[in-house]
């Protein structure tokens, strides 16, 4: 239902309240309400720790209260750091939803009022300027000169240019144009506007996706399906031994309590209560580990999973790039300046003019990231020349428009000669302003081809002069003269290409999934070092094609672009299917879907959405690369002295087996009054022995691991 297009004024409070409570708040609902009350009850419901507790009773129930409290306290000291550990984690990432959630400005009752967001409804008005979020779905009533960056729904680093709606047209509607619609959670990067509330919290187009992530299941890890499996057999081969020997010690001499105890004593040899011990501090220490480099685990068990990773999905904004626009290329018809290859070579003279005139172009204290680079690059490469203006005083300007994607400002120097208008835009736009002849329009239009074949930004900048003293109402009717094109991209991170080749070097394969163009999405990839085994594969390509033909092509696919929320989950599903461990990264709620169903989801902690946040395993709070490779190479040497540690648990238990059933049948059969003294303490005493040798494991352990870290520093162990 639409709302009806309010007053000026806009909706008085009262109805405000009344569409509040029908609609319900302007929030997401958490993708998984993990309480203190669940966290408790997943931690004691794991498997291992009902191991340690039955283990305790076992003890209790042969009289041993020493054994038996020693290990129900290892259960509560286990139980503390897990909880512990994961309640930190909860802790951080509802910090980080504190920080995300705006307030806007609400026309209500003729006034403008700073509401917090999930108190908008339906039909409100509110007010948006450049720096701001989103609040909520919109149909734009009034705009100027507006930019959009939706990154977080599309995977597009470019900005969005957004004009009103047409009189008359109803918002939401199949014919209404997408233009003039904003999105709950995008961000304003130049202007401001007016526009009126059509959706709010899941029914907006960001909570949509979210609510999505209610029908995807998140699998147990490996490790926690092994123990499981373990814990069950041994339960169920223990139990089941332990009655059969119970029942033959009874058959053969009559004495059911020592054929009750002889049982238990069994039991005990056979089930494993030093996993949990083992599984609990490894894992701990590798999330603490883990968490002094700036990665926040949510799920401890995934810290295993990351050893067994074979293949990284990333996104490219903001994970392979910076998410800052940067100027790469300023061309005129004479020269032209790349600033990946210019090294220490001059700013050449015939280039000046371009560059000074996009900056005058551009607001002096931008938000848009392209104007921010712009005006980068001019302090940079035009410092000590006449180049630039800041005396000049700002007249006017032409802002963005559906016709005319250009936008200019006009400017008055101190000693107030004619008027300097400057001018950047869409490259066709310029050239329509300067009115090219056809010869060089077409010579213009095939650098820009070139440069955005390379994944680039291309804006043409141009300049007029203007005696009048009256501005006239159109920028067509300025005299422009075309001066050069400049390009810009999201650069790839320095550590980028070097983290990738590491991966490559541990077995590690790396696949980008991004929503940007082909052309841009193969640039990056191929300035990051990925290797590109075949073509791009674009979202309408992946949507045509079969589950078989797409497992045919997943092996020299790279690079995926274009894609669609729905097709990230779909790709993550067709790698786990083919039998990788799939680790995804991301940060927008486009990503949200694929990193739930991801073996590992990695989202961003300081630019990622709640949902991103919430649906993923761990959490960079640095939003860098190179730590979620870190991460792998931890989780890889947490994995190894697990493994290590179980066929060390597994080799000693042998002997234990071996020793009871010996003794066992030996006081059975023989009926050794010794030998039915000595199994009651066979146990304890081959439990104490296989004590000895775990300490004496587990500090070969510790030695082997600072020998290793000492050798990496370069310089000796040395004691703190």
């Amino acid at each position: 239902m639409n709302p009806a297009a309010p007053a000026e004024s806009g909706l008085t409070e009262e109805e405000a309240a009344r569409r509040l409570l029908q609609d319900g708040a302007n929030e997401l609902p958490s993708s998984e309400q993990r309480t203190l009350l669940r966290l408790l009850a997943e931690v004691v419901t794991e498997p291992m720790f009902l191991l340690l507790v039955a283990c305790g009773v076992i003890y209790l129930l042969l009289g041993d209260r020493g054994e038996a409290l020693m290990l129900l306290g290892f259960v509560f000291v286990i139980m503390g750091i897990t909880f512990s550990q994961q309640r930190r984690a909860e802790n951080a990432l509802a910090a980080l939803r504190d920080l995300s959630s705006p307030t806007a400005l609400v026309v209500r009752h003729g006034a403008v009022h700073a509401v917090a967001a999930h108190a908008l409804v339906r039909g409100d008005i509110v007010l948006i300027s450049e720096g701001n979020r989103v609040p909520a779905d919109m149909w734009l009533i009034e705009s100027s000169n507006l930019t959009m960056d939706e990154s977080m729904l599309t995977g597009e680093s470019a900005t969005v240019p957004k004009f009103a709606g047409a009189a008359g047209v109803a918002p939401m509607l199949s014919g209404a144009d997408p233009r003039s619609h904003v999105f709950s959670g995008t961000l304003v990067t130049q202007g401001n506007a007016r526009g009126q509330v059509v959706a709010t919290g899941v029914h907006s187009a960001l909570g949509r996706i979210g609510a999505s992530l209610a029908t995807i299941s998140t699998d147990p890890t490996p490790i926690q399906q092994e123990t499981r499996r373990v814990v069950k057999r041994v339960a169920l081969v223990g139990l089941a031994l332990a009655a059969a020997l119970a029942l033959l010690y009874w058959y053969l001499r009559g004495d059911w309590l020592h054929g009750v105890l002889a049982g238990l004593t069994f039991a005990m040899a056979i089930l494993p209560e030093e996993l949990p011990v083992i599984l609990t501090i490894f894992l701990g220490l590798g999330a603490w580990r883990l968490a002094r480099e700036n990665v926040l685990a949510r799920r401890i068990p995934a810290i295993e999973l990351l050893g067994a990773t074979t293949l990284l999905c990333v996104d490219k904004t903001g994970t392979l790039t910076l998410n800052r626009m940067a100027v790469r290329t300023i061309w005129t018809e004479a020269a032209a300046y790349d600033v990946t290859t210019a090294g220490s070579a001059p700013f050449e003279e015939a280039l000046h003019s371009v560059l000074e005139f996009a900056v005058l172009a551009s607001h002096r204290r931008a938000f848009d990231p392209m104007e921010a680079a712009i005006g980068g690059a001019g302090q940079r490469l035009l410092s000590n020349t006449e180049h630039l203006h800041g005396d000049w005083t700002l007249l006017s300007d032409y802002p963005l428009s559906k016709e005319m994607l250009a936008m200019s400002r006009v400017w008055q120097s101190p000693d107030r000669r004619a008027k300097m208008i400057a001018t950047k835009g869409a490259p066709e736009s310029i050239i329509d302003l300067c009115h090219l002849d056809i010869g060089r329009s077409a010579a213009i239009a095939q650098q820009v081809e070139r440069m955005a074949g390379e994944g680039l930004r291309v804006l043409g900048v141009a300049r007029a002069v203007f005696d009048a003293s009256i501005l006239p109402s159109n920028q067509h009717d300025f005299d422009f003269e075309f001066l050069g094109l400049v390009a810009l991209e999201d650069p790839v991170r320095p550590d980028v290409p070097a983290a990738i080749a590491e991966c490559r070097t541990a077995g590690i394969r790396v696949v980008m999934i991004t929503g940007d163009h082909p052309a841009t999405a193969i640039s990056i990839a191929r300035q990051a070092g990925l290797a590109s085994g075949g073509a791009a594969m674009t979202g309408a390509a992946l949507a045509a094609m079969s589950d078989a033909d797409l497992a045919a092509r997943l092996a020299d696919t790279t690079v995926f672009c274009r894609v669609q929320p729905a097709q990230k989950l779909r790709l993550v599903q067709a790698f786990r299917a083919r039998g990788d461990v799939v680790a995804m990264s991301g940060d927008g709620v486009n990503d949200a879907p694929a990193l739930k169903a991801a073996d590992i989801g990695v989202a961003m902690g300081a630019r990622g959405t709640d949902v991103a946040r919430e649906s993923a395993a761990l959490v960079l709070l640095n939003d860098d690369f190179a730590s979620l490779v870190t991460a792998v190479r931890h989780g890889r040497r947490v994995f190894a002295n697990l493994r290590k540690a179980i066929v060390f648990v597994v080799a000693a238990h042998v002997p234990i087996v071996g020793l009871s059933v010996l003794i066992v049948l030996l006081a059975v059969v023989l009926a050794i009054p010794l030998l039915r003294s000595l199994f009651v303490f066979a146990i304890p005493s081959a439990k104490l022995v296989a004590s000895g040798l775990g300490g004496t494991l587990l500090s070969l352990l510790w030695f082997e691991a600072a020998k290793q870290y000492a050798n990496r520093q370069g310089s000796p162990a040395r004691r703190d």
